[in-house]
């Protein structure tokens, strides 16, 4: 069976209660960290088993809170052959158990061969519901989403060809989704024109990015920016859609211009992307995991959007997949990476200082 590199940034998340969780996946099953009361100490890793799972997560967290955990999972039968169908799991509160693992199954039935040349999934939760997307069998976007009242909707073919392996998704702040994909020299994108309809594709950017490495971030003004990496030096870019000109033509229902700028420095991965307030100005925060292996992160005001060759500090010690980034419930940034052993840790912004200067590393 194939296992999967991909990886994800979202895997830090706050409850409604305050506390963090921190999710990672394992070879047949996921582990879990919670806080055991908001900004103390941590309890877990607490492991959960679920046969077949690959070692990769997506994961959405709805309006209601309520974290939706996706994965492919592959069963091998007696005859030899492998099912493979895409499951998810449902966390209601922090702390709290998870759902049965359920099934969506695939585009393909019991055609086993064709299902399992699906690509890793990735979730997005908008306010009416969960959608699963993924690379399907002919190398285009494949996916499902729910109905307000929770039902799975019918299979969608995205169309797109070509495309490689796992995009990003995410949702901006009037509740529109974007899905992105990559090609060898391009990168798909898909949108919602309107707050829980359909998925229309929009202009292609030509780009040779690497795979995996994407991350869509709620940006100003109901935009997504979108992060990914230069396939020939991980470089990371950031593709922002330009201002609305108050003065140009009536175009609705078209594709906005973008912005496409290097944010300096190479690293591995996707990156994490974090909006809050530093000394009194809204900034975005971003954590990576650099070329030397360590996390390194950076910030700017988000009035400079696009900003070029942003100033990136490293810290900690090495970590292995993307770090992740969350606020606390005291509303300080808090970083968090795997360790090569496989153990979490985690680093929180001192309010003694100005900036974004974090404190000591914890060992979970």
């Amino acid at each position: 069976m194939a296992v999967r590199t991909a990886t994800t940034t979202g895997w830090l998340l706050r409850g409604e209660d305050g506390r963090l969780t921190a999710y990672a996946a394992a070879p047949g099953g996921i582990v879990r960290w919670t806080e055991m009361r908001p900004g103390g100490p941590w309890t877990g890793p607490q492991r959960f088993e679920v046969p077949g799972l690959e070692p990769y997560l997506s994961i959405a967290r709805s309006a209601e809170g309520y974290v939706s955990l996706v994965g492919v999972r592959r069963r091998a039968h007696e005859d030899g052959r492998a099912e493979t169908d895409v499951v998810y799991a449902t966390q209601f509160q922090t702390g709290r158990a998870l759902t049965t693992w359920r099934s969506i199954g695939t585009p393909y039935g019991q055609d086993w061969e064709r299902a399992d040349q699906i690509g890793a999934p990735t979730a997005v939760a908008d306010r009416v519901g969960l959608h699963i997307y993924f690379r399907n069998a002919g190398r285009g976007v494949s996916g499902r989403r729910t109905d307000a009242r929770g039902i799975w909707g019918p299979w969608l073919d995205l169309h797109g060809s070509r495309v490689l392996d796992t995009g990003a998704a995410g949702v901006s702040a009037d509740g529109r989704v974007e899905l992105l994909a990559s090609t060898a020299d391009s990168v798909l994108r898909w949108r919602q024109e309107q707050p829980g309809g359909p998925m229309k594709r929009v202009p292609d950017t030509a780009a040779k990015t690497q795979p995996a490495a994407f991350t869509c971030a709620p940006a100003d003004e109901g935009r997504i920016s979108h992060f990914w990496r230069a396939g020939a030096d991980g470089v990371l870019h950031v593709q922002h859609p330009a201002a609305p000109d108050p003065e140009a033509p009536d175009t609705a229902g078209s594709p906005a211009p973008v912005a496409l700028t290097s944010l300096g420095t190479d690293g591995t991965g996707p990156v994490a992307v974090l909006r809050t307030t530093l000394d009194g100005q809204e900034c975005t925060v971003l954590a990576q995991r650099s070329a030397s292996g360590l996390p390194a992160l950076a910030a700017y005001a988000a009035q400079d959007e696009p900003a070029a060759d942003a100033s990136w500090s490293e810290t900690g010690e090495e970590c292995v997949g993307a770090p992740a980034l969350a606020l606390d419930a005291e509303g300080r940034v808090v970083a968090a990476v795997i360790a090569p052993d496989g153990g979490l840790r985690v680093a929180r912004q001192r309010t003694d200082a100005r900036g974004l200067a974090l404190g000591a590393w914890e060992r979970v």
